[in-house]
């Protein structure tokens, strides 16, 4: 239990938000405090065990991990800073805030924090985390100013996959005017601080990865900008991230960039996203033709750095070059087998390489190969073992390179040689990047699943000429990712941090929370709690389904009773939204309204979604009418308060295209299993995808408006009534009489 000082200090805190902005006490809001505070009490005992056990790292028990799904409308985010800031600072722990959206990371640290500090009485510090790509490299900087054709050369043959400028146009005015403002303190290096905007061509040259950096040994690090925003970090109290970067710290075992884990509270908002964020980064892919292409750039590079006279270690270079050289030819060998192997298994996509993707309701990947239940033929697996293998060789050769390179850094006898190892470093920085992470890919391939737990997919997608479907197919890219986050979530995660806070609107489906703790591997020990919005939905809102006499499985049909009931249902007065599954239903049934709707629509397709908004806003402002087609990127994070949304129209139950690997992989499993895949897996994903999309009408409770959802399984069949049932108890209105509705 926490001291009752402790309990005090956020209470107190609370009452003068409250007062300083004349707002009232939101029992949820409370509510949601209290349980965060109660969930997270486990901490200082598992701290002061861990303080009296002689083996610590063999004893400390996981931390404690709260699921609260907050309603719209209860202040979450006030709730969970006030609740879990004090809770760290009094444990002597750091918060690492994760966002999944630019747009909510930067209301929190331009709005949130400042307007809780400024009016809760607490005094804390806070910043944001960004991951080195955003930061400019000053290595990198000098290096593109340095004018070197033949440097240049090098970087563009030797493992950089820059784009050369647009027009071949010259940037170094640009970089000029970095150094110059830099010169000045006028610019830390952040690529978002810039005046104007920074393309990925003008920026890529000036920036590095991660195994492009030489870290302490490099001249500039006491200069670096990434390592100053890093050393910032340490002196806050509240780092605020996106789910992204505290995957890539994760990974690359915690503490590396954010604190370390164990001295961590994290709160993931939009907590929904982090499983499928997580598979994301530890999943693979390599394009084959590509890999033989660039083994020879490596060669290549290899040999020229063999023959550099700046070295001052040339011997061990060249001992590493004769080891490389081996390793290389032997994997050329084994890829140029392994690439014949799987155009075979492509081409005649029997049952030993699984079944082609069938096209979704979206048009999907029709090309895809999927191997069943994720296992690879016999054959590739073997091949896969080799690559394996070779790649792991070459890896460790590459970096072993880069700690020569490191070594001359630190230790040249001249200021020539250290500037020719700072030129190489990046060079072979990047190609060990590589070829780790084709190692990654090939190592999954030659692995066998555990029999007890959840596969991983495995995949084969051709490559066309351009990016075009209908050009020729010049390459294949193999790819793997866990079907479940459960795994890398609890090594790297659940059993590692001092505790965790998952939140959002939405984290529940059908009135539980059991496909989240499925995909994210909560532990067993994972409090959960329900808010319900304090909004009054009944008398609000209206949720209609109008009777069509047709299923959404028959799209023409479908897609012609939207057609013709929505001049009957589209108030010009007022507006709204539409949300569609299928892009190509979209565009039919914009193409077959009658001109004057039709030319009040705002399509996704025709414009960038901030462009889209706000035309939608200026119609709206100035007494016009204003109708936005989207898809499902419209379901989420999309605010449209007040008159800007009085009417949310849904074509049909969002239920997931069925072609993707990793969701195909995980129903063949759940099935294996004995469990229904349909009713374990896609029919509490689309109830929750629903949930989602009419959350875009209600986004503060002087709101009301009305929902329409042209699917008449919500009715008629015996899942759709439960999916029904797990939205907000909206008015309802089945099936009501319209003028001219079809017969």
């Amino acid at each position: 239990m926490f001291p009752d000082t402790l309990k005090a200090e956020i209470q107190q805190a609370y009452r003068h938000i409250l007062a300083a902005k004349s707002l009232r006490p939101r029992y949820g809001q409370r509510l949601m405090i209290a349980e965060i505070v109660r969930a997270l009490a486990p901490i200082a005992e598992i701290d002061q065990a861990a303080a009296q056990s002689e083996e610590e790292s063999d004893n400390t028990a996981p931390g404690p991990v709260v699921v609260v799904e907050a309603g719209t409308g209860t202040g979450k985010t006030l709730a969970y800073v006030l609740a879990t800031l004090p809770v760290a600072r009094h444990l002597g722990k750091k918060v690492v805030l994760a966002t999944a959206t630019v747009a909510l990371q930067e209301q929190v640290i331009h709005r949130d924090l400042p307007d809780i500090l400024k009016h809760s009485g607490l005094s804390f510090s806070y910043a944001l985390a960004k991951g080195r790509g955003r930061y400019l490299c000053l290595s990198r900087l000098d290096l593109a100013l340095q004018g070197n054709a033949s440097q240049e050369a090098m970087l563009a043959l030797f493992g950089e996959t820059v784009e050369a400028p647009q027009g071949g146009a010259d940037l170094t005015p640009l970089y000029e005017k970095m150094l110059e403002r830099i010169s000045r303190d006028e610019w830390q290096g952040d690529r978002d601080d810039w005046d104007g905007v920074l393309t990925n061509e003008e920026w890529t040259p000036v920036t590095a990865e991660a195994g492009q950096c030489a870290g302490p040994k490099c001249s500039n690090y006491s200069r670096c900008f990434f390592y100053q925003a890093r050393d910032e970090l340490d002196e806050v109290d509240v780092i605020v991230a996106n789910h992204d970067l505290v995957l890539v710290d994760l990974a690359l075992g915690g503490g590396a960039i954010l604190p370390d884990p164990a001295d961590t509270i994290y709160i993931f908002d939009e907590a929904h996203h982090l499983p499928i964020k997580a598979n994301q980064h530890f999943s693979a892919t390599t394009r084959l033709r590509s890999s033989l292409q660039w083994l020879e750039t490596v060669s290549r590079g290899l040999a020229r750095l063999a023959a550099d006279s700046g070295l001052e270690d040339a011997a061990a270079v060249r001992r590493q070059h004769q080891e490389l050289k081996v390793a290389i030819k032997s994997t050329v060998t084994q890829l140029s087998e392994a690439l014949l192997q799987a155009q075979t298994l492509y081409a005649e996509q029997g049952e030993a390489a699984g079944s082609r993707s069938r096209p979704g309701a979206d048009g999907g990947d029709a090309e895809q190969v999927s191997f069943e239940l994720g296992v690879v033929p016999a054959d590739l697996r073997e091949s896969a073992k080799q690559l394996a293998r070779g790649y792991e060789q070459i890896s460790r050769g590459l970096k072993e390179i880069c700690t020569l390179l490191r070594r001359q850094m630190e230790s040249a006898g001249s200021v020539a040689g250290r500037r020719r190892a700072e030129q190489w470093f990046p060079v072979f920085g990047g190609m060990a990047t590589r070829a780790e992470g084709s190692e990654r890919l090939w190592q999954a391939f030659a692995a066998q699943d555990p029999p007890d737990s959840a596969p991983s997919a495995r995949w084969m997608t051709p490559v066309h000429a351009g990016g075009r479907r209908d050009e020729e197919v010049t390459d294949l890219s193999l790819s793997s990712s866990p079907v479940l986050a459960a795994r890398t979530l609890t090594e790297h995660l659940w059993q590692r941090c001092a505790g965790a806070v998952l939140t959002s609107a939405t984290l529940s489906a059908l009135g539980n929370f059991d496909v989240l703790s499925m995909r994210a591997g909560l532990p067993s020990h994972t409090v959960f709690q329900r808010i319900a919005s304090p909004f009054d939905y009944q008398g609000a809102a209206s949720l209609t389904v109008p009777r069509q006499n047709c299923d959404p499985g028959d799209t023409r049909a479908h897609t012609a009773a939207i057609v013709q009931l929505l001049p009957q249902l589209l108030d010009p007065a007022e507006a709204s939204l539409m949300l569609f599954s299928s892009r190509r239903q979209m565009r039919d049934v914009l193409e077959a309204l009658e001109p004057e709707w039709r030319d009040r629509v705002l399509c996704q397709d025709d414009y960038q979604k901030a462009q889209l908004l706000k035309l939608h806003h200026e119609r709206i402002d100035q007494g016009q009418s204003s109708v936005i087609f989207g898809l499902a990127s419209f379901s989420e994070g999309v605010d449209l308060p007040g008159k800007y949304c009085r009417h949310v129209l849904i074509a049909k139950i969002p239920f997931a295209v069925p072609n993707d690997p990793i969701e195909m992989t995980l129903a063949q499993w759940l099935e294996r299993q004995g469990r229904n895949p349909f009713m374990t897996l896609a029919v509490p994903d689309a109830a929750f995808r629903l949930v989602q999309a009419t959350g875009r009408l209600l986004r503060n409770e002087s709101d009301i408006g009305r929902i329409t959802v042209f699917d008449e399984r919500l009715v008629n069949r015996f899942y759709g009534k439960s999916i029904l049932d797990s939205l907000p108890p909206f008015r309802r209105e089945i099936f009501p009489r319209l003028a001219e509705t079809p017969a």
